[in-house]
């Protein structure tokens, strides 16, 4: 079933056990942030958080905030409506082999098809529970009403309560050096201006007052791509943003998807019902009629850049100032009962650890149609994302660990690993202590390295300059003549499998 709502959502947690409530004031300054780290490096991830009364400079908001709510496997799996995230996999895998391309290009084309076939394209309707509530700055007037044919329980207590701006709304400031309040979880909509393609990604934003924010997409993404083109044509760029909704909406801006594929497209058949799409109230870019909230705005090209952060990252580590565009906001729309949903990153386990395995799992049956001896992929926690990736794969004849180092590295967001690791094919990727074992065991230092340079992630602080920096590959699979070693390799030490069952039948 798809969540009509994240009010939907987080009661179907609710009904799960899956939710804790907090009914007491919580400050969305530093406090919320505590208690959250501490329920997301609980064991599985913890529950999803409901703070019931969230404060803003000391003022209780009339929006609740909710947080953890994609943070384990469990809740990954039932915001798929599904019993394994794998399961997921495995179908979405099942429609992609009906036809095997021959290039990552066409694996991506017939991507696309698979998803189209099996649910509709996003729809557009007139409008929807997202405009509840509609405040827009450029008019002398601002409205509250309940969106046509809502019955009389939806219809808010009070048609003149003063619509918020962004100093209302409990957005958090998360850690004590950010430079301000930030948005976390928000879901971002910009178009390529020369093609009309659709992209909905994932930025930071940074709120500066009561209408301008920073957008932080980076170098390298889709976002950034579009603004450089307004940027040469000096045309006010649209943006709008939304929170809330179906929880595959933040998971689809997630997702590494290739441009100009509809994240859309992806989240409809995940919540297996098309995304109804509905027009801004001050621009033409569409957005879920579903959402919680939306704001919407422009980016000016002839503005100068402002400086943006600090923000204390998924790195682990405090993403230092740098100019990024001003996002300027024309309207905010919002529902009459929004929940605000939010997320915190930071030291490593996180909510977006579970968020990013599932994308790694979903789209693993891709990486295997270009890479045939790919087994399993795993992006472990203490690597922050992707800056250390596990793959495990059959291995068949020299340097064959070689073609997937760099393979992986010319695939999308991969372009930002650092250190990749590749194992044999009985090597359980996601048991880090398995894999390191392997990597001391199997390899020697000077003929299992392997170093080149690349793009990195601009969040990387490591890094001698922005945006560039080196990559390093190990080859920890059993080592064959054509790769120089000419030694016997010696077997692992395993018992008898006879002897194995015989004391487990002992044991009983």
């Amino acid at each position: 079933m798809a969540f009509d709502s994240f009010s939907d959502w987080i009661e179907h947690l609710d009904r799960e056990g899956e939710l804790r409530r907090i009914s007491y004031p919580v400050a969305t300054e530093l406090e919320m942030t505590e208690i959250a780290d501490r329920e997301m490096k609980k064991p599985g991830g913890g529950q999803a958080l409901l703070f019931e009364k969230p404060t803003v400079n000391g003022v209780i908001s009339q929006f609740p905030v909710a947080i953890n709510t994609l943070g384990s496997w469990k809740r990954m799996a039932m915001s798929m409506n599904a019993l394994r995230v794998d399961n997921v996999a495995a179908e979405l895998g099942g429609l992609m082999k009906a036809k095997p391309p021959s290039s990552i290009k066409e694996a991506m084309k017939l991507l696309g098809l698979a998803l189209d076939l099996r649910h509709a394209k996003p729809r557009r309707v007139k409008t929807g529970p997202c405009k509840d509530v509609i405040h827009r700055f450029d008019a002398p007037a601002s409205r509250t009403e309940p969106w046509p044919d809502a019955p009389n329980w939806q219809r808010p207590e009070s048609l003149n309560r003063q619509p918020p701006t962004l100093l209302d709304l409990p957005i958090l400031r998360c850690w004590p050096l950010d430079g301000g309040r930030f948005m976390t979880l928000p879901c971002v909509v910009t178009r390529d201006p020369d093609t009309g393609d659709r992209n909905l990604g994932m930025y930071r934003i940074q709120i500066y007052d009561d209408r301008t924010t920073g957008v932080h997409w980076q170098l390298q993404k889709v976002a950034a791509r579009h603004g450089r083109r307004y940027y040469e044509t000096g045309k006010r760029m649209p943006v709008a943003l939304f929170l809330g909704g179906d929880p595959m909406y933040p998971f689809a801006a997630t997702a590494p998807l290739p441009d100009g594929l509809d994240e859309f497209l992806l989240a409809g058949y995940l919540r297996k019902k098309a995304v109804d799409l509905v027009q801004c109230e001050t621009n033409d870019l569409e957005v879920p009629a579903n959402a919680d909230f939306v704001i919407e705005g422009y980016v000016d090209p002839i503005e100068p850049l402002r400086m943006e952060g600090p923000f204390g990252d998924h790195t682990g580590y405090y993403t230092l100032p740098e100019p990024y565009p001003v996002f300027h906001i024309t309207a905010i729309t919002h529902r009459r009962h929004a929940i605000y949903p939010a997320t915190i990153v930071g030291i490593p386990p996180m909510e977006d650890f579970y968020i990013g395995a599932a994308s790694v799992k979903l789209f693993l049956p891709i990486f295997q149609m270009n890479f045939p001896e790919i087994v399993d992929i795993a992006l472990p926690a203490e690597g922050t994302f992707h800056n250390l990736v596990f793959v495990s794969i059959r291995k068949t004849y020299p340097y064959q660990a070689c073609k997937i180092m760099h393979g992986l590295w010319g695939m999308g967001q991969m372009m930002f690993t650092k250190y990749i690791v590749v194992v044999d094919h009985d090597v359980n990727v996601h048991k880090t202590s398995e894999v390191l074992f392997h990597l001391f065991a199997d390899t020697d230092p000077q003929r299992d390295s392997l170093f080149t340079r690349g793009p990195s992630d601009v969040l990387d602080h490591a890094t001698n300059e922005i945006g560039v920096g080196s990559k390093m590959g190990f080859d920890a699979t059993r080592k064959l003549l054509g790769e120089g070693f000419k030694r016997s390799w010696p077997p692992l030490i395993r018992m008898d499998p006879e002897v194995k069952a015989k004391v487990d039948q002992q044991s009983l």
